[in-house]
């Protein structure tokens, strides 16, 4: 297992499901960028209530940063040619909404400016 934070924009739109158990899930795929500029996708599946809530409040494009469990994996196009992917079981999901949010619980801790 591979303990990752992984940070990117999401390539659609999350999508909930459910298992055959009955029990759902939800999954997405985030375009992240590598130093060399060039994109991996990771494809996310998340199955805590929380991590499921924040990413379906989610849309095409948004930025997100999420932790979790990381597998690498290879998947090959038409022609042939090899290209990394990972695939993230996502334990915690951090967005803009997220920071804004801690950040007005952090002002209004520290009082009104004297």
């Amino acid at each position: 297992m591979i303990d990752g934070l992984i940070s990117g924009r999401l390539y659609g739109k999350p999508q909930q499901r459910t298992g055959q158990s009955g029990k759902p899930f939800t999954t997405a795929k985030v375009r992240a960028a590598t130093k060399d500029g060039e994109t991996l996708f990771v494809n996310v599946i998340a199955f805590a209530q929380p991590v499921q809530t924040a990413l379906l409040g989610l849309d095409d494009g948004d930025s997100a940063a999420l932790s979790g469990e990381l597998t690498p994996k290879v998947w090959t196009d038409r022609e042939g040619v090899a290209h990394p992917a990972l695939d993230l079981i996502a334990h915690a999901v951090l967005t803009a909404y997220h920071v804004s949010r801690k950040r007005q619980a952090a002002a209004g801790a520290q009082g009104p400016p004297t």
